[in-house]
C-alpha cells in the first residue's frame, strides 16, 4: 500500500451499526463577509462563494456551514437578523441563494445554514411592533420588565458586549433585555406564538433545500433571566424537543448545537441518541484552556498542551458509545489555530499538518474553517481603528477606562480577537490575495502574498493536500468514523498521542506540538507493523520504540491486526 492509497471497504460485519451520512463527512465553515466577492464591493457574497465550488469539491468536503447571510444591519455582522426569510443585499438574493443551493449539491455538498434565534436584529419587524405597544402579539415575543423603582434598570446585569443588559424603550415605557447587543434583543422562548414562528421558519429553510442547521448559541435559549441563569437554563432541553417533534423529525439533515457551557455531564441531554434534540454539539472546553482563568479571552496566555488534550479526549470518552461529536479548533468567532496552537512563523506549514492530522483522526464531524486549509495565520494588528469586531471594540473602551495600557490590550486581541479569522480569504498572490477587485471591508492579512490557495498548492508539503487526504481517510475507512478513541502519553507536554481501534484495525497517531525534536515513549502494547497514512519528512521509516519526531511533525500508521 502506498502512503496516499486507502484500503478495501471493511466487512459488512464491521458496518453494522446506525450510520448518517454525516458520520463520514467533513464540515467546512464559510464567513461570507470574508470568503469571494463577486461585485468589487470589498464585501464576500453568495455568488462569490458559487464561484469556487470547485475549490470545496476538490477538498472533499460533504457540507458548508454558512454563516448568516439573512438580511441584517450588520451590527454584529449578521448575527442581528432583521428578516429571516431575505438575504442581505450585501451578500446577494434569494436567488442567488437557492442557486448555490442547488450548485453545491450537484456537487455532493450540501449547505448547512446558521441559526441565530436566541435573539433577533433590534430592527426586525417583531421588535418593531413589541416597541411600539406593550398589546401587539409580538411584544411578548421579547423578555421585558419594567424598571427599579428609582426608573434605572431592573437589575445590575451586564451584557456579554459590554455594557448593561438592559436598555429602556419611551414608547412602553419597559426595558428589554439583551445578553450581547442593544442591536441584539433577546427573543421570548416562553412565547408559544414566537417557538411556532421560528419553527415555521426553519421548515421553510429545509423545503428549499438545505442540509441542516448550525444553532448559534442554543444553550441560552432555556434562560431564566430573573434568576440570572443564561446557560443550560431550566426549559432548554424541553425547547429542543419540541423543536425536534415539531420541525427535525424524519428529515435526513444535520444539526449541531453551539453551546459554551455544556460539558462531558451534560454533553449526551444535547446529542444523546435517544434524546430527539440534536445530532452534535460545538463545545469549547479546549478553548477556555488558552484563556486567562479571570481576565477572560483578551489577556494572553500561554498555550499548554496537557489542559488541551483532557478537554478533548474527556468528550471521545463521552461519546465513545452514545452521541457525536464536533471537531473544530477554529472558526468566526477563535483565532486562527495555527497561531494560537503551534507556530506561524519558521514550522507553520508543519505546524497546519500536525493540528489537521490529530483533530481530523479523532472520533467525530471536523470542521474546517475558511483559511485553515492552507494554514492561514493571525492578521497582528498594530492599532484598534483596524478592527472591525463589536466584541472587541466594546471591550477595548472597558478595559482602557479601567486603566489597561491600550498596547497590552492589542496583544491580546492579536491573540484572541474575532477578527484574527475574519480577514479575506487568500486566493492568490493578485491584488487583495484574489478576494476582491475592490477595497476590502476589513484589511488584508500583510502575509497574503505568499500565504494563498494559489501559492500552497504549488508546494511539495501542501497544508490543502494533507487536508484533502485526511477528508478522504475519514470517507473511506471504518476506523477513523466510528472506532474508540485510546488516549496515550497523557502526561508528556509536547506529544499528543493516541490510537483509535475498530474490531481488528487500529490507527496510531502522534504529533509534536513544539518546535524541538521530541522522542515519543509509545508504550511497548501498541507497537506494530502497518501503513503509514499520514507522514511527514521520514517519519514512515523511524516509526518504533525509538520514535523522534521533528519540530511539529505529525504521523497515522494503520495496523490490520491478525
Amino acid at each position: 500500500m502506498t502512503l496516499f492509497e486507502s484500503p478495501q471497504p471493511a466487512p459488512a460485519k464491521a458496518r453494522e451499526r446506525t450510520e448518517r451520512w454525516w458520520h463520514r463527512a467533513t464540515g467546512y465553515q464559510i464567513y461570507p463577509r470574508s470568503f469571494a466577492d463577486s461585485n468589487g464591493d470589498g464585501v464576500g457574497d453568495i455568488p462569490g462563494i458559487i464561484s469556487r465550488l470547485g475549490h470545496l469539491a476538490d477538498l472533499g468536503v460533504g457540507f458548508v456551514w454558512l454563516s448568516p447571510v439573512y438580511a441584517s444591519p450588520m451590527v454584529d455582522n449578521g448575527y442581528d437578523i432583521a428578516d429571516y426569510r431575505d438575504i442581505a443585499p450585501e451578500f446577494g438574493t434569494l436567488a442567488d441563494m437557492d442557486r448555490l443551493i442547488a450548485e453545491a449539491r450537484e456537487r455532493g455538498i450540501g449547505i448547512v445554514m446558521d441559526l441565530v434565534v436566541n435573539h433577533s436584529s433590534s430592527l426586525h419587524a417583531w421588535f418593531q411592533a413589541a416597541r411600539r405597544s406593550r398589546e401587539a402579539p409580538e411584544h411578548d415575543y421579547y423578555i421585558w420588565r419594567d424598571p427599579a423603582p428609582d426608573g434605572g434598570p431592573p437589575d445590575d446585569q451586564r451584557a456579554a458586549f459590554g455594557g448593561p443588559a438592559w436598555t429602556f424603550v419611551e414608547e412602553v415605557g419597559r426595558y428589554y433585555f439583551h445578553y450581547f447587543s442593544p442591536a441584539q434583543p433577546d427573543l421570548n422562548w416562553q412565547t408559544r406564538a414566537l417557538r411556532e414562528e421560528v419553527y415555521d421558519m426553519m421548515r421553510w429553510w429545509l423545503d428549499r433545500g438545505i442540509a441542516g442547521f448550525r444553532m448559534d448559541v442554543i444553550s441560552l435559549i432555556g434562560k431564566d433571566v430573573d434568576a440570572r441563569v443564561y446557560e443550560e437554563g431550566p426549559d432548554l432541553h424541553r425547547f429542543l424537543q419540541e423543536m425536534h417533534r415539531e420541525v427535525l423529525a424524519g428529515r435526513d439533515i444535520v444539526t449541531i448545537g453551539e453551546s459554551w457551557s455544556v460539558s462531558p455531564d451534560t454533553g449526551l441531554l444535547y446529542c444523546g441518541r435517544d434524546r430527539k434534540e440534536l445530532d452534535m454539539v460545538f463545545e469549547f472546553s479546549h478553548i477556555r484552556e488558552g484563556w486567562h482563568p479571570e481576565r477572560g479571552k483578551f489577556a494572553p496566555k500561554p498555550f499548554e498542551l496537557a489542559g488541551f488534550k483532557r478537554a478533548l479526549f474527556a468528550w471521545q470518552d463521552l461519546t465513545r458509545h452514545d452521541g457525536w461529536h464536533a471537531l473544530f479548533l477554529s472558526n468566526h468567532d477563535l483565532p486562527r489555530q495555527v497561531s494560537f496552537y503551534a507556530d506561524d512563523q519558521e514550522h507553520r506549514r508543519a505546524a497546519a499538518r500536525m493540528l489537521a492530522t490529530v483533530l481530523h483522526l479523532l472520533k467525530g464531524t471536523p470542521f474546517i474553517y475558511q483559511g485553515e486549509e492552507i494554514g492561514m495565520t493571525n492578521a497582528r494588528f498594530d492599532r484598534i481603528d483596524q478592527y472591525r469586531d463589536l466584541e472587541t471594540l466594546n471591550h477595548f473602551e472597558e478595559q482602557i477606562a479601567l486603566g489597561v495600557p491600550p498596547e497590552e490590550f492589542i496583544l491580546g486581541a492579536n491573540r484572541n480577537s474575532r477578527d484574527n479569522s475574519r480577514t479575506p480569504m487568500q486566493w492568490s498572490s493578485g491584488a487583495n490575495a484574489g478576494f476582491s477587485s475592490g477595497t476590502p471591508w476589513i484589511e488584508m492579512n500583510p502575509n497574503a502574498e505568499r500565504i494563498n490557495v494559489e501559492q500552497d498548492m504549488l508546494h511539495p508539503e501542501s497544508v490543502f493536500a494533507h487536508y484533502r487526504h485526511l477528508v478522504r481517510l475519514r470517507r473511506d475507512h471504518d476506523v477513523i468514523s466510528f472506532g474508540e478513541t485510546e488516549p496515550l502519553l497523557m502526561d508528556d507536554p509536547a506529544i499528543m498521542a493516541f490510537q483509535r481501534r475498530l474490531g481488528g484495525t487500529r490507527v496510531l497517531v502522534a504529533g509534536n506540538f513544539t518546535g524541538e525534536e521530541q522522542h515519543v515513549n509509545l508504550p511497548d502494547t501498541v507497537h506494530g507493523e502497518g501503513s503509514c497514512l499520514i507522514a511527514s519528512h521520514s517519519a514512515r521509516e523511524r516509526i518504533g520504540p525509538d520514535l523522534r519526531l521533528a519540530p511539529f511533525e505529525s504521523f497515522a500508521l494503520l495496523i490490520e491486526e491478525a
